[in-house]
């Protein structure tokens, strides 16, 4: 006598040895044809291909003048884009502003902001971006021009093998539910029903799970990141900057000067130090080894010259 679980795996069975037997028999029409069926065929080669003769050769035009084989489409491909900015501006709320405005106009939106008040005199700010492919160089650009660059990074990668995997495995997915959902349609038996719904909620999560995989590949790859950081420079730094130098910042100026005349002297004098050293051994030299040898001249010479 079968148990309800071996009915279950006997339906499961004879299933997928139908389909099994289903995909190899449109296999060997296919490989019959050539992989192709005459639809296919004349849509890849034109209108006038003729199939080769039995003398060898092969195909050729069945009239002069038959339109070129069309080429084959290009696979679209999948780049998920991620870039951050760091900016030093004189407002943050204005620069916030603004890249509302720039993300805005190009289609986009703003996933996520960030804003605190790190003292009494500035700002900070992170907020994140979501720009569509096509405008984020625009994006970039006004953005980087909106302030002082202070850093930026960006990466560029390619996912296309994983959203082709993704949809594979989605069909295949589909495919097997469709599979136990027929089985639980002829099941006569309440425990293999039960058994079948058991399996039939397993596959349906799977195929949640990788249609989830799905629309997450899909908005990465439509809308770039762009992370911006912003920050103020502090409120004594923007108002020396609008006053000028001070006595101060000339003092700083002169001491500066100074260190960088003396350390330039002292390199020419370190410059010049081996040949001083030179000189002085050939002045010891002259002058108690050569100089003392010298004949020395009489008085009378000396008075009639």
């Amino acid at each position: 006598m079968r148990t309800p679980h071996t009915s279950a795996a006997v339906l499961l069975a004879a299933s997928l040895a139908l389909a099994g037997c289903g995909g190899a028999a449109d296999s060997g029409a296919s490989a019959d044809h050539g992989g192709k069926g005459p639809a296919a065929r004349e849509a890849a080669t034109g209108p006038g291909w003729a199939p080769p003769t039995a003398a060898g050769g092969g195909g050729t035009p069945a009239a002069p003048g038959a339109p070129a084989s069309r080429k084959p489409a290009v696979a679209p491909q999948h780049v998920v884009r991620t870039a951050e900015l760091s900016m030093e501006v004189r407002d943050v709320t204005a620069a916030l502003a603004g890249a509302r405005t720039a993300v805005e106009d190009a289609g986009g939106h703003v996933a996520d902001e960030s804003t605190r008040r790190v003292d009494d005199e500035r700002m900070t700010s992170r907020i994140v971006l979501r720009v569509p492919q096509a405008a984020y160089d625009r994006v970039l650009r006004e953005l980087a021009g909106g302030g002082k660059l202070l850093s930026r990074t960006a990466d560029a990668r390619d996912v296309t093998d994983q959203v082709v995997d993704v949809e594979s495995r989605i069909a295949s997915q589909r495919a097997s539910v469709a599979r136990v959902r027929e089985l639980m349609d002829r099941a006569t038996r309440l425990s293999d029903v039960v058994t079948l719904e058991g399996e039939l909620s397993s596959r349906q999560a799977a195929l949640e799970s990788l249609l989830a995989q799905q629309a997450s590949l899909k908005d990465r790859t439509a809308l770039a990141t762009v992370t911006l950081l912003l920050s103020e420079p502090g409120k004594r730094a923007v108002e020396r900057e609008e006053e000028g130098p001070d006595v101060l910042d000339a003092l700083g100026g002169g001491w500066q000067a100074l260190v960088t005349t003396a350390t330039w002297v002292g390199i020419a004098l370190a410059a010049l130090a081996p040949w001083a050293a030179v000189a002085l051994v050939g002045y010891v030299v002259w002058r108690w080894l050569v100089r003392p040898r010298w004949p020395k001249r009489s008085g009378s010479d000396t008075a009639g010259t």
